[in-house]
């Protein structure tokens, strides 16, 4: 039995704007280790870094038409300007509050090929992080509404 469930361009459009509307002023922890199993998962590594969503965490998101994937991209995020620990960055998590509250999504990060995309994984205590790319996705069905 074949399963190819489609979302029309239209839908996949308000849920990918409806779900980015809940990252707004969360904040975005970085940790080191590997990604936890799901965002349930108790958090683990040293914490790093807390960077902000801003009050509209999230631009519109946009039709990649032809390639069936819808984007929303994140409008500047608040870097944080003194870094807790040292440490490599591996992973992130968004919550509610600094290091603390529900799980609402998490990643992986890095300087490149990464979920996000930091000025650098390597930190030290007291440094700037910035991230410089997040970008969430949607599949599509690429098709009339």
């Amino acid at each position: 039995m074949a399963a190819n469930p489609m979302i029309s361009p239209t839908r996949a459009k308000a849920m990918l704007d409806n779900l980015t509307g809940n990252f707004n002023s969360l904040y975005i922890n970085i940790y080191t280790g590997a990604l936890e199993a799901t965002c349930g998962t108790s958090t683990s590594g040293t914490q790093l870094a807390a960077l902000q969503f801003g009050g509209t965490a999230f631009g519109a998101s946009v039709d990649g038409a032809s390639t069936g994937i819808m984007t929303a991209t994140a409008n500047a995020i608040t870097p944080d300007t003194n870094a807790d620990n040292t440490g490599t960055a591996g992973h992130f998590r968004v919550q509610a509050s600094d290091g603390s509250g529900t799980v609402t999504a998490q990643g992986t990060c890095g300087t490149s090929s990464a979920d996000m995309i930091l000025n650098t994984t390597s930190i030290t205590a007291g440094d700037t992080v910035a991230c410089t790319s997040f970008t969430i996705t949607l599949p599509d069905g690429s098709g009339a509404d």
